[in-house]
């Protein structure tokens, strides 16, 4: 009897370890994307450093902002798929550098259910260096996610959000914009 027992007890824990491997929910993603632009750290701090202005970045096509750049400051974002609200967490004019975070999910506007994003000014040789790190999760955070709200489609669609943002304010810093 003991041994039964013994035999039942190790199937149900092998059961339970089982079912928590499948059951882990979504993971964090990361995107990290560098641009060098060919202009002095402050003239593309410039273009930046307003958390209100994202005139330089060509997806988006509206912003609205309240607060400036203090910390809490939150403005809302047009995309071509509908609208995103994002808050300021950490701004530093001397370090040109600043931390945002999304405020209000919109899962058409943009497959993801959670991000924050950094973006840095570095003197880099001649020029500059900006270097924008976004942290997030997949629009849909069950356990098995359609393939347009899955971790690949978080990945596609923030990297190439990034890089079309990184592109546009190197055109507009070089003049090309």
């Amino acid at each position: 009897m003991t041994r039964i027992l013994k035999s039942i007890c190790a199937l149900t824990l092998s059961l339970i370890a089982a079912t928590a491997a499948f059951a882990h929910g979504p993971t964090p993603q990361r995107a990290d994307e560098t641009i060098a632009i060919a202009a002095p750290p402050a003239k593309v701090w410039e273009a930046l450093k307003n958390f209100g202005d994202v005139s330089w970045h060509p997806g988006i096509t509206k912003a609205e902002a309240t607060g400036g750049n203090d910390t809490g400051a939150s403005r809302t974002i047009t995309l071509a798929t509908g609208n995103l609200v994002e808050g300021l967490d950490e701004y530093s004019d001397e370090e040109m550098t600043y931390g945002y975070r999304l405020s209000t999910e919109n899962l058409e506007a943009f497959p993801v259910s959670f991000y924050s994003g950094k973006i840095t000014v570095t003197a880099a040789g001649d020029g500059s260096e900006v270097t924008w790190i976004s942290r997030f999760y997949r629009a849909d955070t069950g356990n098995f996610p359609p393939e347009h709200l899955n971790d690949a489609a978080a990945v596609k669609a923030m990297t190439e959000f990034m890089q079309q943002g990184l592109n546009g304010l190197k055109a507009k810093v070089e003049g090309q914009g």
